[in-house]
């Protein structure tokens, strides 16, 4: 691994664990020997890192030279925090990973004070009832949507039938039980809202409806807002 991605992880590694974390630990995360994680945790002081701790005791990396200082209130701290545990709690796996990472950054950006209440935020997200697994192919849809690609499906309608369709993916929307995916269906001819766990198979067909989605979506939203 190139010094440099070491380097990068192990930055991403101080953000994300709890801390103090040993040296132990962090060389396992690492992927290196604990010399060599002394090393490079002395290389990350000499780059501005300032990281509290000694090798026995553990590490805490209390400014972080890799990303801007932010300044929020309070009240946005607590929006941020609770924001993103909602999306730990109702996305699929990748979509969880991305907001734990998310909150990392941004707490390591924050001034020691201001840390110090994104990690004890007073309002919490919590879940009785949790929805269904994420279907195995919502990566395709998502990515797809950001690509512009067109997608072939195979849909179950809630009488069991069961069609092939090629549709424009727009966007996935999260509702209380279900995900629901806005796309263009290119057999209808219309807008058309799919039940993503409904959609047994999802692939791209190689085309494309680049640069469409915005507008599209748009229009989408509007025929949405006057019932249609």
């Amino acid at each position: 691994m190139a010094r440099a991605d070491r380097l990068f992880r192990l930055l991403q590694a101080l953000r994300m664990l709890p801390q103090p974390v040993t040296a132990a630990r962090l060389a396992e995360e690492t992927g290196v020997s604990e010399r060599s994680l002394y090393r490079d945790i002395a290389s990350l002081r000499a780059g501005g890192a300032l990281i509290d701790g000694e090798a026995g005791v553990g590490y805490t990396m209390t400014e972080d030279p890799a990303l801007p200082p932010q300044m929020f209130t309070q009240l946005e701290v607590e929006a941020l925090v609770l924001g993103l545990a909602e999306v730990r709690l109702a996305g699929d796996p990748a979509l969880a990973d991305a907001a734990k990472a998310a909150q990392a950054k941004i707490v390591a950006s924050l001034p020691e004070r201001v840390q110090r209440q994104a990690i004890h935020a007073v309002q919490e997200t919590y879940r009785f009832d949790t929805r269904p697994p994420a279907p195995p192919h919502l990566a395709t849809i998502r990515q797809a949507s950001w690509d512009e690609a067109e997608l072939r499906i195979t849909y179950r309608d809630k009488d069991g039938a069961t069609t092939s369709r090629r549709v424009w993916p727009l966007s996935i929307v999260f509702l209380d039980r279900s995900l629901m995916l806005l796309a263009w269906c290119c057999l209808r001819k219309d807008f058309r809202r799919f039940d993503v766990g409904r959609i047994g198979r999802a692939e791209r067909t190689g085309e494309s409806f680049r640069p469409r989605r915005v507008p599209m979506l748009r229009a989408f939203h509007e025929q949405l807002r006057r019932g249609g």
